[in-house]
């Protein structure tokens, strides 16, 4: 049993499920499809990995005492799920299936509360990622529809909803040059109060519409 440590990358839920190109050239003339890994390019960016470098700096106080303490926690709960599977292996562990129910849901309780507490020591930890992660991606839409133009993609999928791709038909890298042009770095320090998805930041990309010449 290992109590998890939430300070970890907040990955930026898919983003762009279909984009289609902006009226910078005409459909007539565009009608390759492509895919593109958005949260990839979010978290491979400039901007996201100085920004988790100058986390570490900034928050190391609040990331090594979460980690000492999901340690320590994770001490205190090996031998309750220890105790719990030995005696879920016992020769009479049929008879007493409401002691071991019972068991099984207080060692779970406390392993919830663990993780809970893990979460509040991290929590400055997560916010300052999650706001790094929303300033990049406000800049992604634009960054998908310069490298759709350059490449001129009429219609860009997520990776899951193709069958099989060619390598030439994935744009990641080009959406991730885009968005390291338009954001080569970003603050860690939100305003007080913020959460994700406030004042527009984090809020999904609204997907461009097709406009005309």
């Amino acid at each position: 049993m290992k109590i998890l440590l939430k300070a970890a990358l907040l990955a930026a839920a898919p983003v762009i499920a279909a984009v289609a190109l902006p009226g910078i050239v005409s459909a007539q003339t565009v009608t390759n499809v492509a895919i593109a890994d958005l949260d990839e390019a979010v978290s491979k960016s400039n901007a996201y990995t100085l920004a988790v470098s100058q986390i570490k700096v900034t928050y190391k106080a609040q990331i090594d005492a979460a980690d000492a303490r999901a340690k320590a926690l994770t001490a205190e709960l090996q031998p309750l799920a220890a105790a719990y599977q030995t005696a879920a292996k016992a020769p009479n562990a049929a008879q007493n299936q409401a002691a071991l129910q019972q068991q099984l849901a207080t060692l779970q309780q406390r392993e919830q509360a663990a993780n809970r507490e893990v979460q509040t020591i991290s929590a400055p930890v997560a916010l300052a990622r999650a706001y790094a992660v929303e300033q990049i991606q406000l800049k992604l839409e634009a960054a998908v529809n310069a490298a759709m133009g350059k490449k001129r993609i009429g219609i860009l999928l997520q990776p899951q909803a193709a069958i099989k791709v060619l390598p030439a038909a994935d744009i990641t890298n080009d959406v991730l040059a885009e968005l390291n042009v338009a954001v080569p770095n970003v603050s860690i320090t939100p305003p007080a109060g913020w959460q994700p998805g406030q004042a527009g930041a984090g809020q999904a990309p609204a997907q461009p519409q097709p406009q005309g010449r």
